[in-house]
């Protein structure tokens, strides 16, 4: 009987004993979860992941024009007066600041009306000398209008003289043979004289005839040799003609020259005072300083009243009114090959409620389609810049955006599975890295291919 019950003891511990060898409800639990979550992780890994590239930059304008720009003074001056505050809006051409002169060759009030002056006086002055440079052209159309006459009055008086001297020769050989006859006749008349045929009156009277004969013969040879006299001085009055002429032809040639050359350097000066007149003139516009378009005063980069500024240095800073909007992100250089222009991008802006699953676009709330407009030749540091403008397709950007806020971009590419996308991020391939492989691959066969044939 007591062997028995021993039996029993023993048998009811073992039972005990088994009974506490078996699993805990709770550690079944556990096992379940932990086999669910990990069967969920393992098909989570199949599910489709968009792949994208991630950037980030700021919101900028699309045109230069439309980006932020400092109104800058053109000349060196004193502020004298500000037209706006901060926050303003101004338009084109509205005064935002008022400078005074302070370089003391401007400083003149009425330096205008002088210069203006001293034009008018410079080009009295070369109209003068324009009137001058005239009557000295008809001083010379005169002088050898002159010479012409000149010559031909003594050509005229040459051939005069000439006449004359052969009619002086022909009454010098007429009269020698008058004196000839005379004498002649005096002879017969002193031989008869002498025989008593005639009387010493008749005598005295040849005598008398052949001394005046032998007179005007001696007259006549004067008046003869007078008009050769005559024939050379004018022969020589027709030669020193052309050199007194000449040289008074040439003294008007060189002070007409000397006018054009005085009348060049007035027309000169004139040029000079004109631009100097002009460019006062325009200076005299940049001391109001105007908006080079419509927008708004953003900062004044200058304050108070007084103070100095140089050429060229900014007063304030404008922004643009309705710019259009531009998100200028950055890319790496390994992910550039993927992007071109036309590319969809989906944006997130900075103080703007979203919720992001950037692999999928279809469950991301609060971003903004967007697409790629430009993108640069050149990178700095490894990278490049592009400008993303809006989606006309997608919604439009937020009306409360302003230039120069953050924003976040994920450019859309190649679905894949997740898996997929995690051999990727860890091995640091580009997205589409393989495909774009074999592709290149493909053409590389190909173009092989056609060489062989060729």
């Amino acid at each position: 009987m007591a062997s028995e019950l021993n039996k029993m003891d023993n048998t009811d511990h073992e039972l005990e004993v088994m009974a506490e060898v078996q699993t805990p409800r709770l550690g079944r639990t556990l096992t379940y979860w932990l086999g669910g979550i990990f069967l969920i992780i393992i098909l989570s890994l199949f599910l489709p992941w968009t792949q994208n590239i991630r950037s980030q930059g700021t919101l900028t304008a699309l045109t230069p024009q439309d980006r932020p720009q400092t109104v800058e003074a053109t000349i060196a001056g004193r502020i004298e007066q500000w037209h706006v505050m901060e926050g303003a809006y101004v338009k084109k051409g509205d005064t935002i600041a008022s400078l005074s002169e302070v370089k003391e060759k401007y400083m003149d009030p009425d330096l205008l009306v002088r210069l203006e002056e001293q034009v008018q006086a410079k080009e009295g002055a070369m109209e003068a000398n324009l009137a001058k440079e005239r009557a000295m052209q008809e001083q010379i159309k005169a002088l050898r209008e002159g010479l012409s006459f000149s010559l031909q009055k003594a050509r005229n008086k040459v051939g005069q003289t000439r006449l004359k001297l052969q009619s002086d020769s022909m009454e010098v050989v007429a009269q020698r043979t008058e004196l000839t006859i005379a004498e002649a006749q005096f002879e017969r008349q002193e031989n008869l004289y002498k025989q008593g045929l005639k009387s010493l009156t008749e005598l005295e009277q040849r005598r008398l005839k052949l001394q005046e004969a032998q007179a005007k013969l001696l007259s006549l040879i004067n008046k003869y040799e007078a008009a050769q006299a005559e024939l050379q001085n004018a022969r020589t009055e027709l030669n020193s003609l052309q050199a007194e002429y000449g040289d008074k032809v040439a003294k008007a040639e060189a002070e007409l020259s000397a006018t054009r050359s005085y009348t060049f350097a007035t027309q000169a000066d004139v040029a000079k005072l004109q631009n100097e007149l002009s460019s006062t003139r325009i200076r005299s516009q940049y001391y109001q300083i105007v908006a080079p378009q419509d927008g708004y005063v953003v900062q004044t980069l200058k304050a108070g009243i007084g103070e100095t500024i140089k050429e060229g240095e900014a007063l304030a800073t404008i922004m643009p009114r309705d710019p259009q909007l531009a998100a200028e992100l950055y890319i790496d250089a390994l992910d550039l090959p993927l992007i071109k222009p036309g590319d969809e991008v989906r944006l997130q802006f900075e103080g703007w409620p979203t919720i992001v699953f950037s692999g999928w676009p279809g469950a991301t709330f609060g971003t903004f389609g967007g697409r790629v407009a430009v993108i640069d030749n050149t990178g700095t540091n490894g990278r490049y810049r592009m400008l993303v403008v809006p989606d006309s397709d997608a919604t439009s950007w937020p009306e409360p955006l302003r230039v120069g806020s953050g924003v976040y971009g994920w450019a859309m590419l190649k679905t894949v599975p997740i898996w997929y996308e995690i051999w990727r991020q860890l091995n640091n391939f580009p997205p589409d890295y393989t495909e774009t492989q074999g592709a290149s691959t493909a053409n590389g066969k190909k173009t092989s291919e056609v060489s062989q044939k060729e």
